[in-house]
């Protein structure tokens, strides 16, 4: 069992920064993926960024060049740097683990209001 908690959300003008952690209880398994996904009010769930565990990183086209998302194994943490923030960026942000096949945890969410 794995338990995921967000943090650092919260109310930033367009343009601003935030910086999301996602903290696993105990160690992550080697070969698992950590992403972070979105979703905003009357809108499906998509994925944002993901990075295995080798340190390879995949953005959606809607936020590269503007967020990073890293990861630190020793730690068991997984972040989402957050830049050049938009409106359209608001929504809740959920942190996952996951390995195909096997197991898939997710997060309770951080609410993002990106608002002037």
């Amino acid at each position: 069992q794995v338990q995921l908690v967000e943090s650092g959300g919260g109310l930033v003008q367009p343009g601003g920064s935030l910086r999301l952690s996602c903290a696993a209880s105990g160690s992550i398994s080697s070969d698992t993926s950590m992403g972070w996904y979105r979703q905003a009010p009357g809108k499906q769930r998509e994925l944002v960024a993901r990075i295995t565990s080798d340190g390879s990183a995949y953005y959606v086209d809607f936020v590269r060049g503007r967020f990073t998302v890293s990861r630190d194994n020793a730690k068991n943490t997984v972040s989402l740097q957050m830049n050049s923030l938009k409106p359209e960026d608001t929504a809740v942000y959920y942190c996952r683990a996951r390995r195909i096949g096997i197991s898939d945890y997710w997060g309770q969410g951080i609410q993002v209001t990106v608002s002037s």
